[in-house]
């Protein structure tokens, strides 16, 4: 159809500011459109030269030790000091650095005692008052060389301004002691004022989640931090579950996890079935909330709503043209629906641009998976199937969260949003459908379902629900990223299925079923909601979701691991792990 003329709307009616172009994307979205990943970005500047390093600044530290902006360049890394010869240098008032490639270090003898060294070297310096931040061993080549001209470095990093020339030199003694009592005195020390910071900054936190008060909750929902989210390892954002619950991981520190399936946060294709526990010594294997699909999906469904809000305000605008302008005297009824549709195209055209600035500024801040890092992999349990005594698939993980990434104030700990594809009125009807259950029925405050307390194996097996035809059923909910808020029953006796065939695991396993609530509300999950939390319709916990059964891409019946069963497994990781308290 032809792009929407505004113009035509009159003075009257507040227009958002759309490009024709992103109305004419909007209108066309029912098109498909390739979904591109990033893996990763990386922020380049141009190269520097000494120059560009304030006079005061760089005499602070040359004074002392002349190659400081030289060792490291074109890092902007400042040396205090560095033992060992000195580096080349390039001499002359303009002269360029030369520029230095840190490399990694393989098959050093030092391997086998490094960590023991590396003890030794940061006790020494806490017991010299050194304010330091990282060891790092390293080598270094100049760039484009193949060999190191550096085989091996230990380079300290120590807060900016904490330590002067003197005591830097006295201390790298002291390290190159421990290096000659270890029988290494070839590698060098170097001090450099650096800090190390563990939670990712590159990009913005999750938004604040209020359905009361946010404008197009249902479309600000998947880019928040509410259950019911979507999340992916950054490396590979294609592999898409949900997160299931939040746990602090003990009373002692404000460290917070969310539970998923280890499949999710380590999918199959890409990493061994070997289970992992995070250290410090190795690279974090990041986490994003919304990998390819849910992002795409979310940025869909706001162009959709802008389309559907354009083409109600097209045939309105069409409706007013043919009412004309207000005449003195006119029949009250056409003055009703002249005001009528105004009333339309007002509230429509309010929409429009709280969604369209929904939209810039997810597009803007929120594009890249980089950008939508929560946190990182802090235990993955190993994939197995027919678990002993119970002989339920072991598949599980929980995802610490850095700290800044997640709005405290706002959070909503471990509570399930349960609208969307429910109205409160459909949620009522269909969860409490005897009129005896919906006397003191009360629909979750702004659509948010508290998870507490746990669903036992005898309630699976005798449920006290009763469903529309008056028979003992359990009901359950769920929102996940595939197929967000979804409704279903519990079976009471379990399923015996499950082969991970990517890990070859032939096992049979034992599942809880869940099957769709009935032909109407379809499907109970689709892949991609692997992760989802199931929940009672008061909120107690069932289960995690791991996976189902049916036609290809398709399920029928979906599977959980029953969550008594994972929180003991949990509880043997980490003993002074809890639920997440109550918000």
């Amino acid at each position: 159809m032809p792009i929407v003329d505004f113009s035509a709307l009159g003075p009257r009616f507040h227009v958002p500011k759309l490009s024709s172009e992103f109305v004419a994307s909007c209108l066309a979205i029912g098109k498909p459109s390739p979904v591109s990943s990033t893996d990763s970005v990386v922020s380049k500047s141009p190269s520097s030269s000494f120059s560009d390093i304030g006079e005061g600044t760089a005499t602070r530290l040359t004074d002392k030790y002349p190659n400081a902006y030289s060792d490291f360049y074109p890092s902007r890394t400042p040396c205090v000091f560095k033992s060992g010869p000195n580096w080349p240098t390039r001499k002359g008032p303009q002269a360029q650095g030369i520029e230095r490639e840190a490399r990694p270090i393989y098959d050093h003898a030092i391997g086998p005692t490094w960590l023991a060294i590396g003890e030794r070297i940061y006790q020494a310096l806490d017991s010299l008052g050194v304010d330091w931040s990282s060891i790092n061993p390293l080598a270094y080549a100049n760039a484009g060389e193949a060999k190191p001209f550096c085989p091996f470095i230990i380079s300290i990093g120590v807060k900016p301004y904490s330590l002067g020339y003197e005591k830097a030199v006295a201390t790298a003694t002291v390290v190159d002691d421990i290096l000659v009592s270890a029988g290494f005195p070839n590698i060098e020390v170097a001090f450099v004022e650096s800090v190390v910071t563990r939670s990712v900054a590159a990009g913005p936190r999750p938004l604040s989640f209020n359905p009361l008060f946010d404008d197009v909750p249902n479309l600000r929902k998947p880019f928040t931090a509410t259950l019911g989210l979507s999340i992916a390892p950054l490396k590979y954002p294609h592999f898409e579950g949900t997160g299931a619950l939040f746990f602090r991981l003990s009373k002692e520190d404000n460290r917070t996890a969310i539970l998923t399936c280890a499949h999710v946060a380590r999918p199959p294709p890409v990493y061994a079935n070997t289970g992992m526990t995070y250290k410090r010594s190795q690279p974090r294997e990041e986490i994003v909330a919304l990998g390819n699909m849910g992002y795409s999906n979310a940025i869909t469904a706001m162009m959709s709503t802008i389309r559907d809000l354009l083409l109600n305000i097209d045939i309105w605008k069409t409706m007013l043209a043919r009412l004309g302008d207000l005449v003195q005297g006119e029949d009250p009824q056409i003055t009703e629906k002249r005001q009528e549709h105004v009333n339309l195209v007002t509230g429509a055209l309010k929409e429009l641009e709280r969604v369209n600035t929904l939209h810039d500024e997810i597009t803007k801040l929120r594009s890249i998976p980089n950008l939508r890092v929560i946190g990182f992999v802090l235990h993955s349990s190993k994939i197995e199937a027919s678990v002993k005594p119970h002989g339920f698939t072991q598949d599980w993980a929980l995802i610490e969260l850095y700290e800044d990434k997640i709005d405290w104030k706002s959070f909503k700990g471990n509570q399930v949003f349960v609208g969307g594809n429910l109205s409160g009125a459909d949620y009522g009807s269909i969860m409490y459908p005897q009129p005896a259950d919906r006397a003191n029925y009360q629909y979750p405050q702004d659509g948010l379902l508290q998870a507490y307390g746990v669903v036992q194996n005898d309630e699976i097996r005798n449920p006290q629900h009763l469903d529309v035809h008056g028979e003992k059923c359990l009901l359950v909910v769920k929102n996940g990223l595939a197929t967000g808020t979804t409704v279903g029953r519990v079976n009471g006796l379990e399923s015996f299925t499950r082969t991970y065939d990517e890990y070859n695991i032939k096992n049979t396993s034992i599942e809880i079923a869940v099957l769709a609530y009935d032909k109407t509300r379809k499907k109970f999950s689709n892949p991609g909601d692997s992760g989802s939390i199931v929940l009672t319709r008061d909120g107690r916990i069932l289960g995690i979701l791991t996976g189902g059964a049916g036609p290809t891409d398709e399920t029928d019946v979906t599977y959980l691991t029953p969550y008594w069963m994972v929180e003991k497994w949990i509880k043997e990781k980490y003993p002074d792990s809890f639920l997440y308290q109550i918000v």
